[in-house]
């Protein structure tokens, strides 16, 4: 039976299919006694392929067209020592090794490496610790890989093949300082005590011209959230390189995606640098963390005190260093998707710290439609049941409506990549987030991850603590009055992941808070993720454009709600 039509049988036969499975070829992973460490605890990962254009490791996502992927956890594996995948072990697509076709195919493994954290509560847990490529299992340093090898499998013959992790991922070299980006490492503590080890928040900063000639200048401050940044992204001194080969977009039906991806990043510096562009500062924060490629900017149970951190720590420390005005009327937060959401909770939770968000895209931000599922009335994520009769949940579409995979995949899949919410993953970190800790000091479940049954307990705590719209709601007699204006919210009203559903709730609300909120919230007409507000340019581009969008809206706020006496003018050069 292939991937597709076990996933359509329901769960209940497919694991009873995986626990039965009939032995096939397994696969011996071995450590070699060259490794650096003298033993390894992780998740080790086994991926075939039959594309060999790229390395597999970089072929695996939830898609239905993706490579195989099967994983299992070491705990204390030595040099020398050996973990066998074999049908029993869970897979994506396909439920197990049984489920893989006869044929030639490119194999490679993965060990991604454990550290062990004794936390200040108490727990202690295993996680990877994030080293530098933004919890990317597929980069990260000190991971051990598998030269690809091409190799013949045959579900139906016994036997054992052989892989060995032979190759060490080497360290990522810092980001350098420039005329215009600088960068400020923090070490936080806060999250170094919650940890148990320094724990450090970077930012990105973009300067503005002749910031150093300026001594006396004082700047506003923007956050652009988003996932992990490796340096300041979308800015260029140089037009994109003449030689480029052309890669191609097939989400836009762009042949050359990465030239306009060039093009848009210097049109920036030039309007960066012109006499009419004001002169401000823009930080990207790296707060990558043990559990995803960023902390969602908010205080969770699982990843420590990060909005705290990153609000009343690292915001007022580089301010300091770079001459911030360092004051809420002149902070600003914007992004999109995962970072829309941040902007919208760091403003919600922060209301007199910022003064406007601007959120593209985000997240969910009521959970009655944390995507397509209502966690509170919904009894499975995985599933619309009736008395009869049930039909998946899709993950992801285009504007179409054309589903590539299914809510069930990518769970699946996460599972395969880490148990125990430890897969990095996009649902997984929801739950890290969201979720009290468990008494194994671990995240506590949404949903189980197999059979995708809701914990009504733990979506209650999710509600009163992370359901943006409900908490709005809840308190807006309270801080209502310190965030009107400061809401602004942009989605295409065909977004890939459906967030557009939980906005129409949020916009419901919002439209009868009293004190009015008197913001914005549009929306982009057969527009995908991530659309940002700019009606009059296709999706490819505003995605491009999140650092020029927002700055006439940021300077009208600035003219309308500063304090008196405030400085006005010494950034204005």
């Amino acid at each position: 039976m292939n991937a597709k039509r076990l996933a359509l049988s329901g769960l209940g036969f497919a694991a009873a299919l995986l626990a039965t499975a009939a032995p096939a070829e397994d696969f011996r992973i071995t450590l070699p006694a060259s490794a650096p460490d003298a033993q390894y605890d992780g998740r080790v990962l086994l991926i075939l392929t039959p594309k060999g254009e790229t390395e597999p490791r970089f072929q695996v996502a939830a898609d239905f067209d993706a490579a195989q992927v099967l994983g299992v956890n070491v705990d204390g594996l030595k040099r020398g020592e050996t973990v066998t995948i074999d049908s029993k072990v869970l897979g994506f697509p396909a439920e197990s090794l049984a489920g893989v076709p006869k044929g030639e195919y490119f194999v490679q493994a993965v060990l991604h490496k454990y550290d062990t954290y004794n936390l200040s509560n108490g727990k202690t847990v295993k996680l990877p610790a994030a080293r530098g490529a933004g919890q990317n299992w597929r980069k990260e340093p000190g991971n051990l890989i598998s030269k690809p090898v091409k190799l013949s499998f045959d579900p139906a013959r016994t036997g054992t093949l052989d892989v060995a992790l032979d190759t060490v991922l080497p360290p990522i070299a810092p980001a350098t300082d420039s005329e215009f980006i600088r960068h400020f490492k923090f070490k936080s503590p806060s999250l170094s005590k919650f940890w148990g080890r320094d724990t450090f928040i970077t930012g990105h900063v973009l300067v503005p011209k002749d910031f150093d000639k300026h001594p006396e200048a004082r700047y506003p401050l923007a956050i652009f959230h988003g996932h992990f940044p490796d340096d300041f992204s979308g800015f260029s001194t140089t037009p994109p390189d003449p030689k480029l080969k052309c890669l191609p977009n097939p989400r836009f039906g762009e042949p050359c995606y990465n030239r306009i991806e060039q093009q848009e990043a210097h049109d920036f510096y030039k309007k960066w640098v012109s006499p009419d562009f004001p002169r401000m500062l823009i930080v990207e924060i790296d707060h990558s963390n043990p559990y995803y490629d960023d902390s969602y900017a908010v205080n969770s149970a699982n990843l420590g005190p990060y909005g705290d951190a990153i609000t009343h720590e690292f915001i007022p420390a580089l301010e300091k260093k770079f001459r911030g005005l360092g004051a809420g009327w002149a902070r600003f937060l914007y992004g999109g998707s995962t970072g829309g959401w941040e902007a919208a909770a760091a403003q919600i939770f922060y209301p007199k710290e910022y003064n406007g968000a601007f959120i593209a895209c985000p997240d969910p931000i009521d959970f009655r439609q944390n995507m397509i599922t209502n966690i509170y009335e919904d009894k499975n994520a995985y599933w619309r049941e009736g008395p009869f009769g049930r039909v998946p949940k899709p993950g992801k579409r285009n504007y179409l409506g054309h589903v590539p995979y299914l809510a069930e995949h990518e769970n699946r899949l996460e599972l395969v990549l880490g148990d125990k919410t430890r897969s990095g993953g996009q649902w997984d970190v929801w739950e890290a987030v969201y979720s009290p800790m468990g008494e194994d000091g671990y995240p506590k479940r949404i949903y189980d991850k197999r059979s995708g049954v809701i914990d009504p307990a733990v979506a209650a705590h999710w509600r009163d603590n992370y359901d943006l719209r409900h908490i709005l709601e809840r308190d807006w007699k309270k801080i209502g009055p310190d965030l009107q204006g400061k809401l602004n919210i942009y989605v295409g009203d065909m977004d890939n992941f459906y967030l557009n559903n939980a906005v129409y709730l949020m916009e419901d609300f919002l439209k009868k808070a009293d004190p009015p909120y008197q913001g914005e919230v549009k929306y982009g007409d057969r527009a995908e993720h991530c659309w940002n507000g700019d009606p009059t340019q296709p999706n490819a581009t505003t995605r491009l454009r999140y650092n020029s969008m927002y700055i006439p809206k940021i300077l009208d706020r600035i003219a309308k709600t500063a304090p008196p006496k405030a400085d006005l003018t010494s950034w204005k050069y």
